[in-house]
């Protein structure tokens, strides 16, 4: 019975920590998600027939989330004075994001966390997406390719000279890259990230679809 718990504790202490109706603006730095929107419509959104996945758009690594973090999990739906975003101010983060309904979640979920008002957490999410230089490379591919998920950090460490490789984290949903991971201070200055954020995908030969 002793051996059962102590293996239990072992389980807990290790896995990620997340909290609900924390106190908003208590955290200790942001991470900063960016998508690759071709895996994501290959996995979920083309079944959705989401705008994001529309053959008229060319998006290629967008703004998932700016999520307040701990160094040990993470807060989420924070309570807050802050009111919520109007429906334009979400819709004008569709440019980057991709569809205004997942800023108005990434607001619902994290923004509030953050302690700062819809306009000002956008427009912080907004000018730390755009502080990252988002490799090129990747969005000239004209047909699928595989590949280590190491040459796409590597690709991210060569175009952000400030970055070192415990600042970011790349991960992997069903073969498909899936997302780069950035940590970044309060002020968006890129910081180690905690051990439960660094969590690299270890595919050899993770799937990297073209922009359509």
């Amino acid at each position: 019975m002793r051996l059962v718990k102590s293996l239990a504790l072992a389980c807990l202490s290790a896995a990620p920590l997340m909290a609900e109706g924390e106190r908003a603006g208590a955290f200790d730095y942001y991470v900063l998600s960016l998508s690759w929107s071709p895996s994501w419509c290959a996995l979920e959104g083309d079944a959705r027939n989401s705008p994001q996945c529309h053959e008229r758009e060319d998006f290629g690594w967008v703004l998932h989330g700016l999520w307040p973090q701990f160094h040990r999990g993470w807060p989420s739906y924070c309570n807050t004075i802050e009111r919520n975003p109007p429906r334009g101010l979400t819709e004008d983060m569709a440019d980057i994001m991709g569809t205004s309904g997942l800023a108005w979640y990434q607001w619902k979920k994290h923004g509030r966390c953050s302690g700062l008002s819809a306009e000002d957490y956008y427009a912080l999410a907004r000018r730390a997406y755009e502080g990252v230089n988002r490799p090129e490379v990747f969005r000239k591919l004209t047909k699928p390719v595989t590949l280590p998920a190491t040459v796409v950090e590597q690709a991210f460490l060569k175009a952000n000279p400030a970055l070192e490789p415990d600042m970011i984290t790349i991960t992997c949903r069903d073969g498909h890259i899936q997302e780069a991971r950035i940590c970044l201070s309060k002020s968006l200055d890129p910081v180690p990230c905690g051990q439960d954020t660094v969590r690299d995908c270890s595919l050899k030969d993770a799937r990297l679809d073209p922009v359509r």
